[in-house]
Parts: C-alpha cells; structure tokens; sequence
C-alpha cells in the first residue's frame, strides 16, 4: 500500500486542509462504486485520478512509516484542533474488504498525538468482527471513520451497528438540504455541496456525536448517473 499526503490541499471542496490519498488496492470489491467495476468512483475520473493513479503505482507517495512522520510533521506545525482528511482517494489499510487493524491504530495515534480532528469514509464491509472492532477502535481513539452506505437503506443498516458515524449516497437531482433514511434517522446533505462551505469550515465529518445526523453525498462526477441507480436502489 502506498500513501501520499498532501500538506495543504487546493481542492475547492476541502479548502485547504492536510488531505491525504491512499493506493486503490485499499479499495473493498464489496463496494458497488468501486472503480474496478465500473461503478461510477468519483476519484475514478479528472484531475484526482491522475494523482491516484499515481499513488497506486508507486511513482507517487510512500509507504506506511513515511506517509506517518510526513503526517506527524505537518500536524505537529499547525494549530490544535487541525482538521485533515486521510483519503480523497483509497480507503483503510488493508487489501480488499480486510481492514488492516495495527495500520489504522498508527494512523489515530498520529492523529491523537496532535490532538488533531482527522476523519475518513470506508465502504469495507461491517461483515467480519475484525473490520468493525477496529473501526470502533479508531473512533474511540478520536480518529473518526465514517462507515459509508451505499443508500439511505444501507446507512440504516450501518447505524444500527453503533460502532462510528454514517454517511450515506444521494441520487444525484435531488432538491433540499434535508431528509430522512427509512427508518426515520435524520440525513443533512453535505453543506460543501449545497452551500458555500468547505471542510476545512465544516467539519461535520470529523465528529463523533452520536446525535450529528447521517451526512448525504449528492452523487457527482463523470459516474453520477450509475452512482445514483445505485442510491437509489430500495
């Protein structure tokens, strides 16, 4: 696995923030918007693709120990409380659907050493005890991984689990900035995606609260259209 960490990002979206960006391998096949199946990634396409590629094949980045003191470093120089994202691109350590559990509990104790507010996604699935040990473990540790669902259904399922915060996919088209999943749980979309907000000026993702709502990702990219049958799906 390959880590590549960007010190200060330019991506409109995360304003500038530490993000970082891990190779595909990371990616599970249970994930239905894996961009081995053609399932409409995001990171799948444009500029960021390039950058992944890249870090997937080893031409960019490094492995676990460097991405880590090049992490240490940054959050050791920047004010308390930083907020970073770890993967615009990849997901936890560990090839597959297998979460690695020692290489994610290095990257939280990074994160806790700076008292820094960290946060990521995974769609490694919840189905091993391994996979959801290790993603309470990080949680209570204050690096927050946010379990990914794949629809407003699957968020429930995910929530249910109580193990860390969930976002779930929106179909792409549609209008407002609230609504609820199924079983009643309360979903903001994104404020990034409907309003002038930056991570860097949100933060939502990065909090554990077990009262923050589900987080909605309106669809995007060139693979919008098979994302959002995806999202859709009951």
């Amino acid at each position: 696995m390959t880590y590549h960490l960007t010190p200060r990002s330019a991506n409109a979206k995360t304003g500038p923030i530490p993000v970082s960006t891990t190779s595909a391998r990371t990616c599970p096949p249970a994930c239905p918007f894996n961009h081995a199946n053609g399932g409409g990634c995001y990171a799948s396409s444009g500029p960021l693709a390039l950058h992944w590629r890249a870090v997937t094949d080893g031409t960019r980045g490094q492995d676990l120990p460097g991405f880590l003191a090049d992490l240490d470093r940054t959050l050791a120089a920047a004010p308390p409380r930083q907020l970073w994202r770890h993967n615009q691109a990849g997901d936890l350590p560990g090839t597959g659907n297998r979460i690695a559990p020692a290489a994610l509990r290095r990257i939280a104790e990074t994160n806790a050493r700076h008292n820094a507010r960290g946060w990521t996604y995974t769609h490694k699935p919840m189905t091993t005890a391994t996979n959801r040990r290790a993603v309470e473990d990080a949680n209570r540790a204050g690096f927050t991984v946010n379990l990914s669902g794949n629809s407003l259904a699957h968020a429930d399922q995910l929530a249910a689990l109580e193990i860390g915060p969930v976002v779930a996919v929106i179909p792409a088209g549609f209008k407002g900035r609230r609504t609820k999943t199924p079983s009643g749980r309360p979903v903001l979309i994104c404020p990034a995606q409907t309003g002038p907000a930056t991570c860097a000026t949100c933060g939502l993702c990065a909090s554990r609260d077990p009262r923050r709502p589900i987080i909605g990702f309106l669809a995007h990219g060139t693979g919008a259209r098979a994302v959002s049958a995806i999202a859709a799906a009951p």
